[in-house]
């Protein structure tokens, strides 16, 4: 038996962008589920906002994403999740964050650290924290 986690992000109103702007950085093509497309709609204004949405690539990136609808308490909180990448060539990690860094805030700029070959931390356009880094041996497991 085998078992997949996945992140699932909340947001309210912007999950598809989040969406493409995932996909753009990683690879794969959104899919995206709204409201009408479920006829669900509670407020006309959210009609088209994601109920269910997910990016996957190839590289075996995943991530899922829902716009919680306005009737319902969301608050995106203060560290509450950071979304870990981890590959095994700096050259990948590089470009990964070269892509996912355009309009976000660094936190941790990408270069070694005593635990990694390279490691940093970015918050994105839309409030999430990102940590990318390259595996090393003795933590790679």
């Amino acid at each position: 038996m085998s078992i997949t986690t996945t992140t699932h992000l909340n947001f309210r109103g912007d999950a598809r962008a989040a969406l493409d702007f995932y996909g753009s950085v990683f690879g794969g093509n959104p899919v995206v589920v709204t409201y009408r497309d479920v006829g669900n709609i509670q407020d006309p204004a959210e009609a088209d906002w994601v109920t269910w949405g997910q990016v996957t690539a190839d590289n075996g990136f995943g991530v899922m994403a829902y716009d919680v609808p306005s009737r319902m308490p969301w608050n995106p909180g203060e560290n509450a999740v950071f979304v870990s990448v981890r590959g095994d060539s700096a050259d990948e990690i590089t470009a990964l964050w070269e892509k996912l860094s355009v309009g976000s805030t660094v936190v941790q700029p990408l270069e070694p650290a005593q635990w990694a070959p390279l490691y940093g931390m970015l918050k994105d356009p839309f409030g999430i924290v990102w940590v990318l880094d390259v595996a090393a041996a003795q933590y790679n497991g």
